[in-house]
């Protein structure tokens, strides 16, 4: 059985790690920028004695504002002070979900690549292994070649897995960051309806 077809997978799918992990990096970092930045505004526009928010701070689509209009749009009906929790936890988790969002990718390509380079390297030993068989020791610097593509897939495949685990935590400690700041939003617009 020729084992090249899958060894050469391995490759292909770890370089697809590659432009997965480049992808979703580029895309969180615009995302949790624009997050940032839009959560300072509707903080400011919610502090008190600041008069109310701008249309345009609400309209937009973004996780604060979207937090801001479900609160708003909550609190006429609050009766009591487990009704203001209940409606701050679950914009809170709604926010939480948009930013944990495609860190899922990351956390996969982190744990995988390094499986994957290594099942590379192994079905690379082993097409070396079976073509020694079939034809000995005839050429050395062939079986050498050989092993030292197969030991390349390793080598991918640490290197997806710590480019990716770089991301990964940066993009926990912005999730962390932007979460305290969407509870300070959530709080400064509670205290705008506080229930007996």
């Amino acid at each position: 059985m020729n084992l090249d077809f899958f060894h050469d997978l391995t490759f292909y799918v770890l370089y697809a790690a590659v432009a997965l992990t480049a992808f979703v990096a580029v895309e969180r970092i615009i995302f949790y920028a624009v997050t940032r930045k839009k959560t300072a505004e509707l903080e400011v526009a919610m502090a008190p004695g600041a008069g109310a928010p701008s249309q345009a701070l609400l309209s937009a689509n973004n996780v604060p504002a979207n937090v801001t209009r479900l609160l708003l749009d909550r609190l006429p009906k609050i009766r009591s002070r487990h009704d203001l929790e209940d409606a701050s936890e679950e914009a809170y988790v709604e926010a939480k979900l948009a930013l944990n969002k495609n860190l899922w990718m990351l956390d996969t390509i982190v744990t995988a690549s390094p499986l994957l380079g290594l099942l590379g390297t192994i079905l690379g030993i082993i097409d070396t292994f079976q073509v020694l068989a079939s034809s000995g020791i005839s050429d050395p610097s062939g079986v050498s070649a050989g092993i030292g593509t197969a030991l390349y897939a390793t080598a991918l495949g640490i290197s997806v897995a710590l480019l990716g685990l770089v991301f990964f935590n940066y993009f926990q400690h912005r999730v962390e960051f932007l979460g305290d700041r969407i509870k300070v939003l959530i709080l400064r617009i509670s205290e705008t309806r506080q229930p007996g």
